[in-house]
């Protein structure tokens, strides 16, 4: 092998226009590839999703790599330097939509496991991937349906790396070793339409909410601890009103999140809300949604193993984070097993030129396949 594998392979997958929850064969190329050096393939669709399990031995422990070929959107072409499923080279980066969200890693980990069984044909352990193409998207039919028909015939993993894009100024600088669960609601605060100019026939919303979404807005939730920022609280929307300047509105919406640490539940969350609103005699109606559960992988076998394979192939000292959005190491980590994301750098990650640099990707199937020589050699 050369050292161009995993540009190579990063290509056959950029070019495939998977934008979600479409996987557009990218999940056959990877499977092509790892079927040739004994992996038992498997593929699970549900609905309109595809997903890949694919695994190489039958005993544990099981080290899982995970991860996503749908890509988001690319928005306006016209914005894109090159066509984003043309992926082209230029001065030393590679550009195309999912160059860094996340195809390039995805590409790391099949190389990766192609030189760690050639080197170590009889490891100990499984190999393992959870591939879906439903990560961008609602993530209903994905990892989570995967999840539940592994742990209905009790396959467990031990070790799982999601290849999400995690570094932030050189690669493997940072690791996710966690990330905060996401509660959403949609807040409708009651009143009641009528005239401005007559203001005591008519209830607004905005008025009577807007004490408590102060409060709420003021709310320290919790401090955090040693892995995790304190809870936030955000509005994202707030719609009411006709559009007019002389009706009060009847209703108003509120859309907002929080992304909490492991010091509160969703339902301690909950509870604080609905008090803040009952103690401002607001009148609403509350739909709430609980996108993802915290997860915390605290230092051990796989956080010490990424370490030193960062450490050998970058010099890096690695530093863990639980910053950023979701992943589906949510759906993973409640199994049991230990789940760290280490990918590429996600400065592009989502935007119109979506770009990796070349000299990453090699390194990257190295700090993989020296992850899986720490683990399973």
């Amino acid at each position: 092998m050369n050292r161009s594998d995993t540009l190579e392979l990063s290509l056959q997958l950029l070019r495939q226009p998977s934008v979600t929850p479409v996987d557009h064969n990218c999940q056959n190329i990877m499977a092509d590839r790892l079927s040739a050096i004994g992996f038992n393939i498997e593929n699970m669709r549900f609905e309109d999703v595809d997903n890949l399990w694919a695994r190489r031995g039958t005993s544990s422990p099981v080290f899982c790599f995970a991860g996503h070929t749908d890509v988001v959107p690319t928005g306006h072409l016209d914005a894109w330097q090159s066509d984003p499923f043309l992926p082209e080279i230029r001065d030393g980066k590679l550009y195309g939509r999912g160059s860094a969200d996340m195809k390039t890693a995805l590409a790391a980990m099949v190389v990766a496991s192609e030189r760690f069984v050639k080197n170590h044909p009889d490891h100990k352990g499984s190999i393992a991937f959870l591939i879906t193409s439903d990560e961008e998207g609602p993530s209903i039919n994905g990892t989570v349906k995967v999840v539940e028909t592994l742990e209905a015939r009790n396959e467990k993993m031990t070790w799982c790396l999601v290849g999400e894009p995690s570094s932030t100024s050189t690669l493997g600088d940072i690791v996710k070793n966690g990330r905060r669960g996401s509660l959403n609601a949609v807040l409708t605060v009651k009143g009641k339409q009528g005239h401005v100019a007559y203001p005591h026939l008519a209830i607004n919303p905005i008025h009577t909410a807007s004490k408590a979404l102060a409060e709420l807005c003021d709310t320290v939730w919790d401090n955090g601890n040693e892995y995790f920022p304190a809870t936030s609280f955000q509005v994202s929307n707030i719609q009411a009103g006709t559009g007019a300047t002389n009706v009060v509105p009847g209703t108003m919406t509120v859309t907002f999140n929080f992304r909490y640490s492991t010091e509160v539940t969703a339902d301690q969350l909950k509870a604080r809300v609905l008090e803040i609103l009952d103690r401002h005699q607001v009148s609403y109606d509350i739909e709430w949604t609980l996108s993802g559960l915290p997860f915390l992988t605290p230092v051990g076998e796989l956080v010490n193993a990424a370490r030193t394979a960062i450490k050998n192939v970058t010099g890096t000292d690695t530093e863990l984070s639980t910053s950023g959005g979701t992943s589906d190491g949510r759906f993973i980590a409640p199994t049991g097993a230990q789940v760290l994301e280490l990918g590429v750098l996600n400065a592009t990650i989502h935007q119109v030129n979506e770009h990796v640099n070349i000299d990453e990707l090699e390194p990257l199937a190295e700090i993989y396949e020296q992850i899986l020589v720490e683990l399973l050699a």
